[in-house]
């Protein structure tokens, strides 16, 4: 199976993903991660443009081949990324299940993208201005919406679950 997770920064997806993944034996991409490997590797810096989600539906076709459940975490704010991540899973003869993260609160959202810190070396992390001006697009189909205001990360993983179990099989 294809889990692909996006939502603007400070939704709470890395931590989603994290667990979810720890969960279910999931691996685990995060665009991020290969973007700043990307950064450090010289090549070019931030933005790095569509290299980032390339490599990521690289590694979630090989990971699927192998037989792996993917979990492909990244803010995926465009409708050609979240198509492009569809046929990768579609490709791969996998359900694709599609999730959005957000947090309704704006005063909690705000707070979670001033006080978090990085766990990437050297990754920039958008400040409020940035994350409420950022371009990101409605999702035009069918997908999971997962609340994160309010709750306990161990809580929307446990909704997260729930949905997946009816949309998964």
């Amino acid at each position: 199976m294809l889990i692909v997770i996006g939502g603007l920064p400070g939704t709470g997806k890395t931590t989603l993903s994290r667990l979810l993944a720890a969960r279910i034996g999931a691996v685990h991409l995060r665009v991020d991660t290969i973007e700043q490997a990307i950064v450090r590797s010289g090549l070019t810096e931030h933005p790095v443009g569509a290299a980032g989600y390339t490599v990521g539906y690289a590694l979630a076709a090989d990971q699927l081949g192998q037989g792996f459940t993917v979990i492909a975490e990244s803010v995926n704010p465009l409708a050609v990324t979240r198509d492009s991540w569809r046929d990768v899973g579609l490709k791969a003869g996998v359900p694709v299940v599609e999730v959005e993260v957000i947090c309704s609160d704006p005063a909690e959202h705000r707070d979670r993208v001033t006080t978090r810190s990085s766990d990437i070396a050297d990754l920039r992390l958008p400040d409020w201005e940035q994350v409420i001006a950022r371009e990101y697009e409605p999702w035009g189909r069918e997908h999971v919406v997962i609340d994160t205001a309010g709750q306990e990360p161990h809580e929307s993983v446990t909704v997260l679950l729930a949905r997946l179990g009816r949309r998964g099989r």
